[in-house]
């Protein structure tokens, strides 16, 4: 803190007396926050640090001279010269009266053993209550993932706040009177029926376990704790392991940079797949006599019908010895390698760096080529990194936020949270989608625009914006450079003549327009909604020159963020797990950068940028790649048009699959390493916020298994690469010389802040949160500007295919399902595979909600249950990719966006029939069954 500050907070701080010491309280802090920070113990059980402070409990009285009733401490702020006792006779003995009378209703049982009732009944001396039981509740277990014990509910409403004023659910409520008071969820429902997203941020907020994980984690003693991240989306959430016998009991949300102790149904309920039966513990090798075809299936329970088991020495000699024969006898390019974007950053930068070294190509990609390649594309040319300006909290700080094709209550739920957060403090949002999310409905302006038309509805705003006069003038003649072409683009698409093409009314687009242009602080966000699109980079130019022509970047509550998808899908951009650049996205086919690569890394470069995911398979397709080395992806599920990518996975001469499940991918492997999952590891994560985490080893390795690094490590020696890595800290080291953006952090400062934002060039830096303040880091240091024009989705709607598809992640799972599937709670939310469809529609299909239905594109057909979902507009179906039994990208289009080299996912023609058989697929219990 800075001296002139420190010295302000000083004048304003209040001066009084507690427990007969002088203390003073900053402006707004209250009593309880005075005495939690002097280290004073006041009891109290409704009050939660970071909560509205609700006052209903009465456990934390205090006595204040001269005031003749107790005082709550939790909600009472202190004056100048007030003395405040917390441990007179007067307010002990209230405090002590309101625990016992509150203990007198708990079950026999616990249901806590960390229950804080309990822990003040023992602290303020109180044995067994002296007031009789009343009669209580049964006990409401219809939830998979959390139990509902309302005997020992003490009616704090600490749920009520974390789910109506956190996590803005509003699902749980109080209701009734007098001795009939209760929580209920939404209208008395079971909380398995109820509208419950299973969070847990109530479970996490219950002082006694009323509120718990269904399977009883709350009582299990626990050998130790483990900080760490979340292995899911982009948001990064730091979290909490409960290990007993080490294996995770349950886990808590961490007070982090991006979470502030918000989890989401995944992050808190969705970590039992690391102990699944099904785990991969020893390297295997393809059997004689099983060849490999585009339909060949394994039983992900029984790998040894096909393969069979082989030591550590024998699977590597033979999956690196089969790549550097191919390497020597056809040449580097004949190889290729797919990351992971939920491997560390180490990972990420080895596994590039063996592609580039041991290969000898450029050849290496991972998914965000199939997830935020365009807007990558967009941002390096338009302002020069593909990083975002704003962390995703700083809506906070905004009075308008756009978020266009993102459904972050599905995809980054805790995300969602701040938005939800930002619109209840006074925020205008903005949410422009072609399917109506859970957020419409906190939303100003809800765009409902047809699919595919982003361009036309994004021109025409801007084009409202230059015809008012509502540029930001000086913003842009000091900072960017294209306005004229780009202002000249725009006068054609006014709002009338867009109209109908996106089909938003002009005085809408109007509105929003001006709203989004005179704010005092505007900020974007967008997904997959936007990028995956062979117009995908047009939509991503629309909004960096949306924002550049307001000048809503560069400060907090402004800016552009695309919201990542996977949990280090921007680490490993970052470390260089694409085709085109090094570490730091810096050109391979720039002669003084390569060079500076070269001598780092001791040997000659290829020049020539590689191929991308989808090049890659039509060129294994071509013959031209023989063997691929693939970490931790599942392309097999995720590439689009699947039929054509497990064909060319089952062409090639040699697949190495490293995994730590048999996934679809795996089929068609030659060799399998099994490898770690992520509470086994140590490492750094990137978030979407630009947040560099470290996540620590919480468990030990299943059975042979071995840390990816350590794989990595050893394959490269086996392609003759003298690798002596022995720790992450190692490779980190290296990265930092390798990339200026993190040159500034130390693992050291890592083991101790848990979290950097970079960019951080030098040691002792905070890290800048927001970023591209007073310029951009293009040549001129100016922003570009690019007009976009109209161009039409590769496949249309036609007679014989009338309908769009769109696909998408859902709550529950997450990517291909590899992990969420094996795991118990969150497989019970979400079985079986589902297809939404406005309900207009079913009814014309004569189909009802549960009833199977077919969808078949020009590349495929799949048999699902039907969803009624009226947010989905008449005319299309989303389908979730997370099924392999109805795989949503047999359908889709594998046409690509000419500058992200991004697949079509959200957008391609199918037609949609009544009936169909749905293939089964056994749920987790029956998999466990099975395994065992």
């Amino acid at each position: 803190m800075n001296a002139p500050h420190e010295q302000a907070l000083l004048q304003e701080a209040i001066a009084f007396r507690l427990n007969g010491d002088d203390v003073s309280a900053a402006p707004g802090e209250t009593i309880i926050q005075v005495a939690d920070r002097l280290g004073v113990s006041i009891p109290r059980l409704c009050y939660k640090p970071g909560y509205r402070p609700d006052g209903n409990c009465r456990a934390c009285m205090v006595e204040i001279k001269g005031e003749r009733a107790l005082a709550p401490s939790c909600c009472r702020q202190p004056t100048a010269g007030m003395e405040v006792s917390s441990e007179s006779a007067r307010a002990v003995h209230s405090q002590k009266m309101i625990v016992e009378l509150l203990a007198s209703d708990m079950p026999e049982r616990t249901y806590k053993t960390a229950s804080e009732l309990d822990f003040w009944k023992r602290a303020l001396g109180i044995e067994k209550p002296r007031f009789a039981r009343r009669a209580q509740p049964v006990a409401d277990l219809s939830h998979p993932a959390m139990a509902v014990n309302l005997d020992a509910c003490i009616q704090c409403t600490r749920c009520v706040r974390a789910c109506r004023e956190e996590q803005v659910n509003d699902v749980i409520g109080y209701a009734f009177r007098s001795s009939h008071s209760k929580i209920v969820f939404d209208l008395d429902d079971p909380m398995g029926a109820s509208t419950c997203v299973a969070c847990g941020e109530c479970v996490q907020a219950c002082p006694t376990g009323a509120l718990a994980p269904a399977d009883d984690a709350f009582v299990q003693p626990i050998d130790r704790k483990v900080e760490s991240v979340c292995p899911y989306c982009g948001v990064g959430c730091q979290i909490t392991y409960n290990i007993r016998n080490d294996r995770i009991v349950h886990v808590e949300g961490k007070d982090g940079i991006a979470n502030h102790e918000r989890l989401c149904v995944k992050g808190r309920f969705g970590f039992d797949y690391v102990s699944h039966p099904q785990r991969l513990t020893k390297p295997l090798i393809r059997k004689p006599g099983f060849p490999k075809s585009a339909d060949f299936t394994v039983d992900p329970a029984n790998p040894l019908s096909v393969f069979r088991e082989a030591s550590w020495d024998e699977a590597l000699a033979l999956a690196g010895g089969t790549l550097r024969r191919i390497r020597d006898t056809r040449g580097p390019s004949a190889l290729a390698g797919f990351g992971s974007a939920k491997g560390s950053n180490e990972e990420a930068y080895l596994f590039q760096k063996l592609v580039r070294t041991g290969f000898g190509t450029n050849n290496v990609d991972h998914c965000t080529r199939l997830c935020h390649a365009s807007s990558v594309a967009a941002l390096l040319e338009g302002i020069g990194s593909g990083a975002v300006s704003n962390p995703v909290m700083d809506v906070l700080k905004a009075d308008v936020v756009l978020l266009i094709g993102a459904n972050p209550v599905s995809n980054h739920p805790v995300a969602a949270t701040w938005i939800k957060n930002a619109v209840k403090n006074g925020t205008k949002l903005i949410l422009a989608d072609p399917r109506r999310s859970e957020l419409a409905r906190h939303a100003a302006y809800y765009l409902q625009f047809k699919p595919a038309s982003d361009v036309s509805m994004l021109n025409a705003m801007m084009n409202v914006i230059v015809e008012e006069g509502l540029v930001a003038e000086s913003f842009i003649n000091d900072r960017t450079s294209g306005y004229a072409e780009l202002r000249d683009n725009v006068a054609k698409f006014t709002p009338e003549a867009m109209a109908p093409i996106c089909g938003i009314d002009a005085k809408t687009l109007r509105e929003v327009a001006r709203l989004f242009a005179t704010s005092k602080a505007s900020m974007i966000l967008w997904g997959m909604g936007v990028s995956q699109h062979v117009h995908g980079t047009d939509n991503a130019r629309c909004l960096i020159a949306l924002s550049m022509m307001t000048g809503q970047i560069g400060r907090p509550g402004t800016g552009l963020h695309p919201l990542r998808g996977q949990n280090n899908v921007q680490g490993a951009s970052d470390a260089g797990l694409i085709p085109m650049v090094y570490p730091d996205y810096q050109r391979v086919d720039n002669a003084g950068v390569r060079e500076k690569f070269e001598e780092l890394w001791g040997t000659t470069l290829d020049p020539k940028p590689g191929l991308t995911v989808v090049e890659i398979m039509n060129a294994v397709h071509a013959g031209e790649i023989r063997g691929m080395y693939i970490m931790g992806e599942n392309p097999a599920m995720s590439d689009p048009d699947v039929e054509h990518a497990r064909a060319a996975l089952a062409e090639l001469e040699m697949l190495v699959v490293q995994d730590i499940f048999l996934t679809e991918t795996c089929y068609h492997a030659d060799v399998i390493l099994p490898a770690s999952a992520f509470p086994e590891k140590t490492g750094t994560f990137s978030n979407t916020d630009r947040a560099v985490q470290l996540a620590r080893k919480a468990l030990p390795l299943p059975g042979d298994a071995r840390l990816d690094f350590d794989i990595i490590v050893a394959m490269a020696r086996e392609l003759g690469l003298d690798w002596k890595y022995t720790h992450p800290r190692e490779v980190f080291d290296e990265m930092r010389k390798a990339m200026p953006s993190i040159a500034g952090i130390t693992w050291d400062r890592l083991e101790r802040e848990s979290a950097v934002t970079y960019p951080c060039e030098k040691v002792g830096d905070p890290g800048e949160r927001v970023v591209f303040t007073e310029d951009f880091p293009t040549e001129s240091g100016r922003a570009k500007l690019v007009p976009a024009q109209i161009i039409a989705a590769a496949e249309q709607p036609d007679t014989e295919y009338p309908f769009v598809l769109i696909t998408g992640r859902q709550l529950e799972h997450w990517h291909t399902g590899s992990m969420t599937r094996r795991s118990r709670a969150l497989d019970a939310i979400e079985p079986f595979p589902v297809v939404s469809v406005n309900s207009h529609d079913l009814s014309r299909l004569g189909v009802t909600p549960g009833d199977a239905i077919t969808v078949e594109s020009r590349r495929g057909s799949v048999s699902l249950y039907a969803r009624a979902d009226d947010g989905t507009p008449r005319g299309a179906v989303f389908i979730p990719f997370c099924y392999y039994e109805a795989a949503a990208n047999l359908l889709t289009n594998p046409a690509l966006d000419p500058f992200g080299k991004i697949p079509e996912f959200k957008y391609c023609a199918v037609r949609v029939t009544a009936g169909g058989t749905p293939d089964p697929t056994p749920g987790y219990d029956e998999l466990v069954t099975a395994a065992d």
